[in-house]
């Protein structure tokens, strides 16, 4: 067993060798604002950063990375989301002032495929959330300008404009103003991303797009469910929609168990007068007080794998994809630690019998 293994693993490292990861959603800059505030000495990813990070460039490389959606995210209750996309933007290019030699930026599948042939990671943008365009399409245009090349539609809260996932339903979906945003992403050119949205949203989306939507980072509802998670139906429509499908890696969304165990957290913090998401000293020692008489289940590559394998038959091989969330969850799988974990999980496919081309 312990041969067979070695040998997937090592034929996935040569898989990546040739044909690398491309990541839909990564977490990084912001990270480096809630730690450092953007001082990129104080985090120097390229260095390990394990201790604070689930992301640097040698990971990266361990991991087969060759193209990686860098998500310029900023929370919904930001007093000015606009300006705070910009500083997530100026971060990402920061970063790629500071190591030229690892990250290129990239605008197009041109540059990506360029990328590759210089040994170099392909760097995009993608904006999360529809609250950081403050309902403009100037803003919309002014993203795209600066290099964004999707737009998640909303993040855990409703917009005006278009229900979330995770929030009390109040457009029905999307409303006529969404319906044009979406057109106008159509128009300029910028991926409709789909995850963190309901799946009102969803196939409201896929009636109102012309092009290809993403889900930069969601899983299978039908697997695990989780609103979070893609509904068979809309998996369905992406073999129509040439849209694709990046299943990710949080525990919580990919783990019944995972999701169970939160909602039962969440309802214990509720119960001692708390938040669920309060980090007060008072309200963690309620919370660790619940995950000592209930261990917090953990999810594996496997795990991620079974999502994988029912995406395949809802949706086809070639609407897959990969979006990890890295430094957008405080938990990982097992074996899918940080970004240098993505070739067991290639390995776990081609021990499922998943050829060198699927």
């Amino acid at each position: 067993r312990e041969v067979t293994a070695m040998t997937s693993l090592e034929a996935a490292r040569e898989l990546l060798r040739e044909f690398p990861v491309a990541d839909g959603h990564n977490d990084l800059p912001w990270a480096l604002r809630e730690q450092v505030r953007y001082d990129l000495d104080a985090r120097d990813v390229a260095t390990d950063q394990s201790a604070h990070l689930h992301t640097d460039i040698p990971r990266l490389r361990a991991g087969g990375v060759g193209a990686q959606y860098w998500s310029v995210y900023v929370r919904t209750d930001s007093p000015d989301p606009v300006a705070a996309t910009l500083e997530q933007i100026d971060c990402v290019g920061q970063l790629l002032a500071r190591y030229p030699q690892d990250l290129r930026p990239a605008l197009t599948a041109a540059d990506m495929e360029a990328a590759r042939r210089e040994g170099r990671i392909a760097s995009l943008m993608g904006a999360e959330g529809g609250h950081s365009i403050a309902g403009s399409l100037g803003a919309l245009r002014g993203l795209y300008g600066l290099g964004v090349r999707y737009l998640t539609l909303t993040h855990n809260d409703n917009v005006d404009w278009a229900d979330s996932a995770t929030d009390e339903p109040r457009a029905g979906g999307l409303t006529a103003f969404g319906r044009e945003v979406v057109r106008e992403m159509n128009r300029l050119g910028m991926l409709v991303d789909l995850s963190h949205v309901a799946a009102t949203t969803m196939r409201d989306a896929l009636d109102t797009s012309t092009a290809p939507v993403v889900f930069s980072h969601s899983s299978a509802r039908a697997v695990c469910d989780h609103p979070r998670n893609v509904p068979d139906d809309v998996l369905e429509r992406l073999p129509a929609n040439g849209g694709i499908a990046m299943v990710t890696f949080v525990p919580k969304f990919v783990l019944q168990a995972a999701v169970d165990w939160t909602a039962a957290a969440d309802e214990n913090m509720r119960a001692h007068g708390f938040h669920h998401l309060d980090t007060t000293a008072e309200a963690m020692k309620v919370h660790r007080a619940f995950e000592e008489g209930h261990p917090r289940p953990v999810a594996t590559v496997s795990t991620v794998a079974d999502h994988l394998d029912h995406m395949r038959e809802a949706a086809g091989i070639d609407h897959l994809g990969i979006g990890g969330d890295y430094d957008g969850t405080a938990f990982t799988p097992d074996g899918l630690d940080d970004v240098s974990g993505y070739p067991n999980l290639l390995a776990e496919l081609l021990d499922r019998g998943w050829s060198k081309a699927d």
